[in-house]
């Protein structure tokens, strides 16, 4: 499970956030705004964000499965075992 951070909320949206690797307080942030028909992902350096990208709800599907292929890539063993049980 990714690091989770407790940042202010954004009014009503929903999302997450998960700490960068790094550290030095970088964080993404997903927030859904249905309201308005996007997911946005905001990076954060402490308190402060540091820019924001807007993805499409309709594009949502797309970016999941390419963050899915590439974890797959990486633990193609993982796949395979889970297959032998």
């Amino acid at each position: 499970m990714a690091d989770v951070a407790s940042l202010p909320s954004p009014g009503t949206a929903r999302g997450e956030v998960f700490l960068d690797t790094r550290g030095s307080g970088r964080a993404l942030r997903l927030s859904w705004h249905h309201e308005v028909g996007v997911v946005v992902l905001s990076l954060w350096r402490g308190n402060g964000c540091a820019g924001t990208f807007r993805l499409a709800e309709h594009e949502v599907p797309a970016f999941v499965e390419a963050l899915v292929e590439g974890l797959s890539d990486a633990y193609p063993a993982a796949g395979h075992a889970a297959d032998a049980s």
